[in-house]
C-alpha cells in the first residue's frame, strides 16, 4: 500500500480517509491533502455530515512522520511542515457539519490533535493513545489547543509529561477525547455509521448554529497554531532532537 488520501460519499454521509504503511503516519503531502479533500466534502451540497477514518486495524494515526523529520533541512521546510497540522486543524474548526471520528487504532502525536479536533470520536478499545513529542525533543504545541479543548488542560498536562506512556482507550473515554469506546470492529462500524446518520437527518442549520456554538472561542486559533508551528519548527531542527530523531 502507498500512502494515500481520498473521500467518497454515500447517504449524504462523507468520507475523508487515509492510509500510510509507515503506521497511518502524517507527511506533509497527507496534511495537505487531507486538507483539499475535507474542503471538497465541505463545500459539497449533498453531504451532512464528515467521518474521518484510516486504513487497516493496527494505528489510526502515527503522527507526524518521523522519517520526513529526519530531513528538515531549514526553518522554512519545518515550518511548512508543521503548518500541516495548523491548516487542518482550522479547517476542521471553520467547517459548517459535525466530524465524527472513527478510532479503530492506537494513536500518536498529531494524531491525537486530529481526533481531538472531531466533534464526536467512536473508538475501538484498542485504541490506546500517547503524545510522544517531548520524548523526541519538541513538544505537541500545534494541537495543544484541539487537545486542551476536548480533555482540559490538566489531562493535556499529564498526557503531554508522561510521553512515554500509552494511555489506555478507556482513560481516553474518562477525559473526553473519545465518546464512545467499543468492544468489536463491527460494533465500531455500527455505531459510527449510526451517529452520521442520525446528524445527516438533522436540519442542518440547527447542526451548523450548534456546532458553531461548540466551537465558540476559538477564533484566535487562527493566529495561534501557525506560531505554535514555528515554535515546533525551531525545536525539531535542534541538534538534540535531530539526534534523538536518527535513532529512530
Amino acid at each position: 500500500m502507498e500512502a494515500y488520501v481520498t473521500h467518497f460519499e454515500k447517504e449524504g454521509i462523507g468520507y475523508l480517509e487515509f492510509g500510510n504503511p509507515a503506521g497511518n503516519s502524517l507527511p506533509s503531502k497527507l496534511l495537505y491533502d487531507l486538507e483539499a479533500r475535507l474542503d471538497i466534502l465541505a463545500n459539497s451540497e449533498t453531504v451532512k455530515v464528515i467521518v474521518i477514518q484510516s486504513a487497516g486495524q493496527r494505528a489510526f494515526c502515527g503522527g507526524a512522520s518521523l522519517s520526513e523529520m529526519k530531513a528538515l533541512k531549514n526553518l522554512k521546510e519545518a515550518t511548512h511542515f508543521f503548518m500541516g497540522f495548523a491548516k487542518l486543524l482550522n479547517r476542521i474548526r471553520l467547517l459548517d457539519k459535525f466530524v465524527i471520528g472513527r478510532v479503530q487504532g492506537k494513536v500518536v502525536g498529531g494524531g491525537v490533535g486530529l481526533v481531538a479536533a472531531c466533534d464526536y470520536a467512536i473508538a475501538l478499545e484498542t485504541a490506546s493513545i500517547k503524545l510522544s513529542e517531548l520524548s523526541i525533543g519538541i513538544g505537541p504545541y500545534v494541537i495543544e489547543p484541539a487537545v486542551s479543548r476536548k480533555i482540559g488542560t490538566t489531562a493535556f498536562s499529564q498526557l503531554s509529561l508522561e510521553a512515554h506512556q500509552w494511555k489506555s482507550a478507556q482513560w481516553a473515554a474518562q477525559k473526553g477525547l473519545f465518546a464512545e469506546v467499543c468492544t468489536t470492529l463491527e460494533a465500531l462500524d455500527q455505531n459510527v455509521n449510526a451517529m452520521a446518520t442520525r446528524l445527516a437527518r438533522y436540519p442542518q442549520k440547527a447542526n451548523l448554529n450548534l456546532r458553531k456554538l461548540h466551537w465558540k472561542d476559538t477564533e484566535h486559533w487562527e493566529n495561534t497554531l501557525p506560531h505554535n508551528a514555528e515554535i515546533t519548527a525551531k525545536l525539531a531542527l535542534e541538534q538534540a532532537t535531530q539526534d534523538i530523531l536518527k535513532k529512530l
